[in-house]
Protein backbone atom coordinates (compact mmCIF):
# COMPACT_ATOMS: atom_id res chain seq x y z
CA UNK A 1 0.00 0.00 0.00
CA UNK A 2 1.43 3.47 -1.12
CA UNK A 3 1.57 5.98 2.40
CA UNK A 4 2.41 9.07 -0.48
CA UNK A 5 1.72 9.59 -4.21
CA UNK A 6 4.76 8.88 -6.17
CA UNK A 7 6.73 11.66 -8.31
CA UNK A 8 5.24 10.50 -11.74
CA UNK A 9 9.40 10.53 -13.51
CA UNK A 10 10.63 8.69 -9.97
CA UNK A 11 11.55 5.85 -12.51
CA UNK A 12 13.20 8.04 -15.15
CA UNK A 13 14.99 10.13 -12.51
CA UNK A 14 16.25 6.60 -10.89
CA UNK A 15 17.99 5.61 -14.49
CA UNK A 16 19.55 8.54 -14.75
CA UNK A 17 21.02 7.98 -11.39
CA UNK A 18 19.62 11.17 -10.09
CA UNK A 19 17.35 9.49 -6.92
CA UNK A 20 18.90 8.60 -3.87
CA UNK A 21 17.27 6.65 -0.55
CA UNK A 22 17.74 7.00 3.13
CA UNK A 23 15.93 4.85 6.07
CA UNK A 24 14.20 7.38 8.80
CA UNK A 25 13.42 6.44 11.93
CA UNK A 26 12.74 9.30 13.94
CA UNK A 27 11.20 12.52 13.00
CA UNK A 28 11.80 11.54 9.22
CA UNK A 29 8.65 8.97 9.53
CA UNK A 30 6.40 12.44 9.83
CA UNK A 31 6.35 14.06 6.20
CA UNK A 32 5.61 17.10 7.46
CA UNK A 33 8.93 17.40 8.79
CA UNK A 34 10.28 16.91 5.24
CA UNK A 35 11.37 20.10 3.75
CA UNK A 36 12.67 18.83 0.50
CA UNK A 37 10.08 17.83 -2.75
CA UNK A 38 11.16 13.87 -2.25
CA UNK A 39 9.87 11.76 -4.77
CA UNK A 40 8.30 8.77 -3.01
CA UNK A 41 8.09 7.24 0.69
CA UNK A 42 7.45 4.12 2.37
CA UNK A 43 6.99 2.19 5.27
CA UNK A 44 10.01 -0.24 5.74
CA UNK A 45 12.26 -1.70 8.41
CA UNK A 46 15.95 -2.28 8.90
CA UNK A 47 17.57 -5.39 10.96
CA UNK A 48 20.07 -5.13 12.78
CA UNK A 49 19.84 -1.43 13.91
CA UNK A 50 18.00 -0.62 17.58
CA UNK A 51 16.27 3.01 18.27
CA UNK A 52 17.83 4.89 21.14
CA UNK A 53 17.67 8.58 22.75
CA UNK A 54 21.16 10.11 22.66
CA UNK A 55 22.21 13.67 23.51
CA UNK A 56 23.52 15.07 20.16
CA UNK A 57 26.50 16.42 22.23
CA UNK A 58 28.02 16.92 25.73
CA UNK A 59 27.54 19.95 25.47
CA UNK A 60 23.71 19.96 24.14
CA UNK A 61 20.78 19.94 26.28
CA UNK A 62 18.65 18.13 23.78
CA UNK A 63 18.21 14.71 23.20
CA UNK A 64 16.90 13.10 19.75
CA UNK A 65 17.09 9.70 18.57
CA UNK A 66 20.13 7.72 16.66
CA UNK A 67 20.37 4.19 16.06
CA UNK A 68 22.87 2.11 17.14
CA UNK A 69 24.03 -1.17 16.03
CA UNK A 70 22.08 -4.74 17.17
CA UNK A 71 21.83 -7.95 15.80
CA UNK A 72 19.24 -8.81 17.36
CA UNK A 73 16.94 -5.83 17.25
CA UNK A 74 14.62 -4.29 13.88
CA UNK A 75 13.91 -1.08 13.57
CA UNK A 76 10.83 0.22 12.06
CA UNK A 77 10.41 3.30 10.05
CA UNK A 78 10.62 4.84 6.15
CA UNK A 79 12.43 4.52 3.44
CA UNK A 80 12.11 8.34 1.45
CA UNK A 81 13.08 8.57 -1.97
CA UNK A 82 14.73 12.16 -2.87
CA UNK A 83 16.44 13.87 -5.51
CA UNK A 84 20.42 13.38 -5.04
CA UNK A 85 20.42 16.78 -5.55
CA UNK A 86 18.81 17.01 -2.39
CA UNK A 87 21.48 15.08 0.05
CA UNK A 88 23.38 18.01 0.85
CA UNK A 89 20.14 19.26 2.61
CA UNK A 90 19.01 16.12 4.38
CA UNK A 91 22.61 16.53 5.58
CA UNK A 92 22.67 19.25 7.03
CA UNK A 93 19.44 18.61 8.76
CA UNK A 94 20.93 15.58 10.34
CA UNK A 95 24.21 17.54 11.67
CA UNK A 96 26.15 15.08 14.30
CA UNK A 97 25.11 12.05 12.05
CA UNK A 98 27.18 10.32 10.02
CA UNK A 99 25.33 8.83 6.69
CA UNK A 100 25.92 4.97 6.34
CA UNK A 101 24.77 2.54 3.99
CA UNK A 102 22.46 0.39 4.98
CA UNK A 103 22.85 -3.45 4.07
CA UNK A 104 19.86 -4.22 1.18
CA UNK A 105 19.74 -7.66 2.45
CA UNK A 106 18.74 -6.72 5.98
CA UNK A 107 16.39 -4.05 4.92
CA UNK A 108 12.59 -4.89 3.97
CA UNK A 109 10.60 -2.03 2.11
CA UNK A 110 6.82 -2.40 1.67
CA UNK A 111 5.90 -2.14 -2.20
CA UNK A 112 9.22 -0.41 -3.23
CA UNK A 113 8.77 1.60 -6.41
CA UNK A 114 12.70 1.57 -7.79
CA UNK A 115 15.24 -1.42 -6.40
CA UNK A 116 18.90 -1.06 -6.23
CA UNK A 117 19.82 2.35 -5.17
CA UNK A 118 21.54 3.31 -2.32
CA UNK A 119 20.05 3.41 1.11
CA UNK A 120 21.59 5.55 3.63
CA UNK A 121 20.74 5.47 7.72
CA UNK A 122 22.32 8.64 9.78
CA UNK A 123 23.81 7.23 12.71
CA UNK A 124 24.88 9.54 15.50
CA UNK A 125 29.06 10.18 15.23
CA UNK A 126 31.27 8.31 17.36
CA UNK A 127 32.07 10.46 20.45
CA UNK A 128 28.73 11.55 21.15
CA UNK A 129 27.60 11.71 25.11
CA UNK A 130 25.97 8.38 25.67
CA UNK A 131 22.88 7.70 27.51
CA UNK A 132 24.47 7.17 30.97
CA UNK A 133 26.14 10.76 30.50
CA UNK A 134 22.76 12.03 29.65
CA UNK A 135 21.72 15.34 30.79
CA UNK A 136 19.28 16.54 28.32
CA UNK A 137 15.71 16.37 28.01
CA UNK A 138 13.89 14.96 24.94
CA UNK A 139 12.09 18.03 23.39
CA UNK A 140 7.61 17.23 23.56
CA UNK A 141 7.83 18.78 20.00
CA UNK A 142 9.84 16.71 18.73
CA UNK A 143 8.58 14.25 20.18
CA UNK A 144 5.37 14.85 18.84
CA UNK A 145 6.33 15.10 15.45
CA UNK A 146 7.81 11.64 15.71
CA UNK A 147 4.95 9.82 17.45
CA UNK A 148 2.27 11.33 14.84
CA UNK A 149 4.73 9.86 12.18
CA UNK A 150 4.40 6.44 14.08
CA UNK A 151 0.71 6.48 14.48
CA UNK A 152 0.01 8.00 11.01
CA UNK A 153 2.64 4.98 9.24
CA UNK A 154 1.82 2.16 11.17
CA UNK A 155 -1.23 2.62 13.46
CA UNK A 156 -1.76 3.09 17.37
CA UNK A 157 -0.18 -0.52 17.40
CA UNK A 158 3.16 0.43 15.52
CA UNK A 159 3.17 3.74 17.94
CA UNK A 160 3.45 1.45 21.24
CA UNK A 161 5.82 -0.49 19.46
CA UNK A 162 8.45 2.14 18.67
CA UNK A 163 7.64 3.35 22.83
CA UNK A 164 8.37 0.47 23.43
CA UNK A 165 11.73 -0.79 21.41
CA UNK A 166 13.20 2.65 21.58
CA UNK A 167 16.04 2.21 24.40
CA UNK A 168 16.59 5.90 26.76
CA UNK A 169 12.73 7.20 27.40
CA UNK A 170 13.99 6.73 31.39
CA UNK A 171 14.87 10.43 31.29
CA UNK A 172 13.49 13.78 31.35
CA UNK A 173 10.31 15.46 28.92
CA UNK A 174 10.64 19.03 28.31
CA UNK A 175 7.28 21.07 27.78
CA UNK A 176 7.43 23.00 24.82
CA UNK A 177 4.44 21.55 23.20
CA UNK A 178 2.78 25.54 23.30
CA UNK A 179 6.72 27.54 21.89
CA UNK A 180 7.93 24.48 20.46
CA UNK A 181 11.57 24.61 20.73
CA UNK A 182 11.92 21.72 17.64
CA UNK A 183 13.00 23.33 14.21
CA UNK A 184 10.18 21.33 12.42
CA UNK A 185 7.08 21.55 14.73
CA UNK A 186 3.56 19.82 13.49
CA UNK A 187 0.06 20.58 14.74
CA UNK A 188 -1.27 17.74 16.17
CA UNK A 189 -4.99 16.22 15.01
CA UNK A 190 -7.51 15.71 17.41
CA UNK A 191 -6.55 13.38 20.81
CA UNK A 192 -3.23 13.20 19.67
CA UNK A 193 -1.54 15.59 22.72
CA UNK A 194 -3.68 13.35 25.26
CA UNK A 195 -2.43 10.12 23.48
CA UNK A 196 0.84 10.68 23.51
CA UNK A 197 0.97 12.20 26.77
CA UNK A 198 -0.23 9.05 28.59
CA UNK A 199 2.05 6.77 26.72
CA UNK A 200 4.96 8.87 27.13
CA UNK A 201 3.80 8.71 31.20
CA UNK A 202 3.58 5.32 30.88
CA UNK A 203 6.87 4.69 29.68
CA UNK A 204 8.40 6.74 32.93
CA UNK A 205 9.09 9.94 31.26
CA UNK A 206 9.51 12.85 33.83
CA UNK A 207 7.97 15.97 32.35
CA UNK A 208 9.40 19.17 33.18
CA UNK A 209 8.08 22.77 32.21
CA UNK A 210 10.66 24.88 30.13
Amino acid sequence: MKIHDDHPDLADLAAEGRVVAYFGYGSLVNPRTLRTKFLGIRRAQAAGWRRVWLPRSENEEMSLLSVKRDEAATVHGVVVYDLADHLPAVDEREAGYARRIVDLSRLAIENPPIVDIPVYIYEAEAGAATAEDRQSAILQSYLDAVMQGFRALYGDEGLQRFIRETEGFETKLSADRAVPRYARPVALDTGEAELFDQLVAARGVKTIPI
